[in-house]
């Protein structure tokens, strides 16, 4: 049998779940907040299957990784591929490096390289407690429906669209050379609207950002 003139192009989900939620006080990966107690997870989940995601990698802790099992298999099943990862402390930390007294996880770097043996294909890495929305995924599925070998991209967010009416925010701006190409990403702490302006308060002083600036 031929082989399909334009076969569906493989595209993972990397989804980074082993955070603890210190801040927050309880696992947000898996608590339920929609109308039928849909998780954040859920929201991306649908809306990356919908914009053309084959695959999905949860890269969990040991301790949530039967829970996540149980919750987002099932729904999972048949409509796309689905891999589970244990991101562990010691895994793949040399013992002179590893701190006996850390609990938190290693970043988003030890959580990909965690997930190296079953991604084999273009890949796009989220927070799971993170909302991006269809759009954000539409463009990153449009990006890799294209030629992209060798080319790595970020789904940017228009700085104004992201701020708080409860309080400062950090935020990742991005900084682009004249072809608007992406050449940097700072992380401004801080961030703050006042009097009209958005404001980064910073250690140096106060820099007024662009509310256009790409974050």
């Amino acid at each position: 049998m031929d082989a399909p003139k334009n076969p569906k192009k493989k595209l993972a989900l990397v989804v980074l779940a082993a955070g603890i939620g210190s801040r927050y006080g309880g696992i947000k990966q898996i608590d339920g907040f929609g109308p039928s107690g849909e998780t954040i997870m859920d929201y991306s989940l649908f809306d990356a299957i919908r914009s053309g995601f084959t695959k999905v990698v949860f890269i969990v802790r040991d301790e949530i990784l039967e829970t996540v099992r149980e919750k987002f298999l099932p729904p999972l099943k048949g409509k796309v591929e689905v891999e589970f990862v244990v991101q562990s402390l010691d895994k793949l930390v040399s013992p002179q490096y590893q701190n006996a007294e850390r609990t938190k996880p290693w970043g988003t770097g030890h959580a990909l390289l965690c997930a190296r043996a079953v991604i084999h294909e273009p890949f796009v890495a989220i927070n799971a407690d993170d909302f991006y929305g269809r759009e954000s995924f539409a463009s990153v599925a449009d990006f890799f429906s294209k030629d992209t070998a060798g080319h790595h991209a970020m789904v940017g967010y228009t700085l104004k669209n992201v701020l708080s009416e409860h309080g400062s925010v950090s935020r990742g701006c991005g900084e682009q050379d004249q072809n608007g190409f992406l050449t940097s990403v700072v992380e401004r702490v801080t961030i703050v609207k006042e009097n009209g302006k958005i404001i980064s308060k910073e250690k140096d002083g106060y820099r007024v950002l662009s509310p256009e600036t790409p974050t």
